[in-house]
This record gives structure tokens, sequence and C-alpha cells, in this order.
């Protein structure tokens, strides 16, 4: 079992950046692979991005390509979320989720969870 604890969320400009970090704790990190995801009030939960094990490969939704960029240090057990750009349309609450075995886009698929950040994005 893994634990995941999200940092990093925050009120933010539109056009600014955040950064969102992901611990882990438990079992070996480098055995997930790792996914970022996020929630907006009244809407169903959506993909934001995930990478593999080793970091080797990335994926994005189109609707944050070119803006987010995600990355994993094994060695710090973290997982990270660098959003830059950011529209109003990104506010939501974002999860980090863990998956023991291939990387995946749907969020069910993933059988660790994290509690969550809020990141506001204001006009």
């Amino acid at each position: 079992q893994v634990q995941l604890a999200e940092s990093g969320g925050g009120l933010v400009q539109a056009g600014g950046s955040l950064r969102l970090s992901c611990a882990a704790s438990g079992r070996t990190f480098s055995d997930y692979a790792m996914g970022w995801f996020r929630q907006a009030p009244g809407k169903e939960r959506e993909f934001v991005s995930a990478i593999t094990q080793t970091g080797a490969y990335t994926t994005y939704a189109d609707s944050v390509k070119g803006r987010f960029t995600i990355s994993r240090d094994n060695v710090k057990n973290t997982v990270f979320l660098q959003m830059n750009s950011l529209k109003p349309e990104d506010t939501a609450v974002y999860y980090c989720a863990a998956r023991a075995s291939k990387i995946a886009t749907a969020w069910r698929t993933y059988g660790y969870w994290g509690q969550g950040t809020q990141v506001t994005v204001s006009s």
C-alpha cells in the first residue's frame, strides 16, 4: 500500500504558475505509475497527466498540453505537476494517484489517492 499527500495548491491569477507536489510513502514508489487528476464543483473527475514508473513516458490531457509538465523523483518519492499559463477553467481540486501497473488515463483504474489540493485561478 502507498500513501499519497499533495501540496502546493493555492490562489493564482490567470497566466500565473503553480507547482504541485505529491509525496509518497509506504511501498516502493518506483513500482507505481503516477497520475494527476482534477475535479471541479459539479463536474466529473478528469484526467490531467500521467507518468510511467521510470519517468520515461508522460501523457497529458489536450486541455493542459503545452502548459503543464509532470515529472517525478524516485529518490525523493515525489511526483510533481508544474502548471504554467493557468486559466480560470483550471480551477479544481487536484489529486495525485498511484497505479501498480501500466500508465493509464482512466481515474477508476488507480487504486491509491491523495486527499487533494485546491487550485483556484482568478480572472
